[in-house]
């Protein structure tokens, strides 16, 4: 019987509905997070270990991938990389490998019920329901805004943002985006300056990558071109978005309201944020479908095989 290729796992994905059976099924097995010293085992067990399993939340920082000699291949579950050092990698000759496409369309879906429960806002009337206060919304609760026919403005217009937008044309919108450069391919009309398009739009749709060159990206300027019946939405990366800069748009009343998958600090968000009656707060669960998750964790898995059986990964990170 052949001996199983070792792997690291840098932690449980507990988030994937099978993924830590069928790794430890398909292959030996170093869990690096039940080890309280790693150190102690990288340096004991991290020689001849050729690839990574690894997630946008675990990463792979320059120090674990100096800590194992003969890694060739970091195979990550998620679309997100920015937590991998793929400078530290590429100086090694180690391929890198996400899961991308595979989670577009449930996280373009769930933009677009954070649009709507904020325009609408449903949470706010879901906490009336539940309290006994129906009689009272009438009159009470704050009106919502329309969705149907209104600007969408959308940063970043790679895959998740591109079915953000065809979405948008459902609802009769008008659609703009603002990248780094136009797209050639785009039939959507294109902002030079976030600033503009903030100043153009009804709903900023946030859909960029995240790392250190989109943190703070959507700063004090853009939330209060967005203006005080501006909605905007997150489902990309929490840093993005200067949180404090929200927070107290939110509280002086320039900012319209605010739908959000991802926080600056996660799992912390600020008690503001949380109290507030124009937000809609959800804890990142923009890939969290039973189709999705199995999709990406299939592609994980296909990455892997694929550098153990012919040396290349499948979707590898350019």
């Amino acid at each position: 019987m052949a001996s199983k290729h070792r792997i690291l796992q840098v932690g449980s994905l507990a988030g994937s509905p099978s993924a830590n059976q069928r790794l430890a099924d398909a292959y030996d097995v170093l869990e690096l997070w039940k080890h309280t010293d790693r150190k102690a085992a990288l340096a004991e067990y991290g020689k001849g270990i050729t690839a990574l399993v690894t997630s946008a939340t675990m990463g792979a920082n320059a120090e674990l991938i100096e800590a194992l000699p003969d890694l060739k291949s970091i195979c990550s579950w998620g679309v997100g990389y920015e937590t991998i050092d793929l400078q530290a990698a590429r100086a090694r000759g180690v391929m890198v490998s996400n899961t991308p496409d595979v989670l577009t369309d449930c996280v373009a879906d769930l933009a677009w019920g954070l649009i709507i429960a904020g325009a609408r806002r449903m949470t706010l009337g879901d906490r009336y329901v539940r309290a006994g206060r129906w009689g009272q919304v009438h009159g009470n609760i704050p009106l919502g805004t329309r969705v149907s026919g209104k600007k969408l403005g959308i940063v970043g217009l790679g895959r998740i943002g591109q079915a953000i937008a065809r979405r948008g044309q459902g609802f009769d919108m008008e659609v703009r985006y603002h990248n780094r450069r136009p797209r050639e391919d785009s039939p959507y009309g294109y902002e030079a300056t976030l600033v503009e398009l903030a100043r153009w739009a009804d709903f900023l749709v946030v859909a960029t990558v995240g790392g250190p060159q989109t943190r703070h990206l959507v700063n004090q300027e853009v939330i209060e071109a967005l203006g005080t019946k501006g909605i905007i939405v997150n489902i990309a990366r929490g840093p993005v978005i200067d949180e404090q800069a929200l927070v107290t748009a939110l509280e002086n009343g320039k900012l319209g309201g605010a739908a959000l998958d991802v926080f600056e600090h996660e799992p912390n968000v600020p008690d503001a944020l949380k109290t507030s009656d124009n937000t809609v707060l959800l804890p990142h669960i923009g890939s969290a479908t039973y189709e999705t998750r199995m999709a990406m964790e299939d592609l994980m898995l296909e990455n892997l095989q694929s550098f153990f059986q012919t040396g290349k990964l499948v979707t590898p990170v350019e």
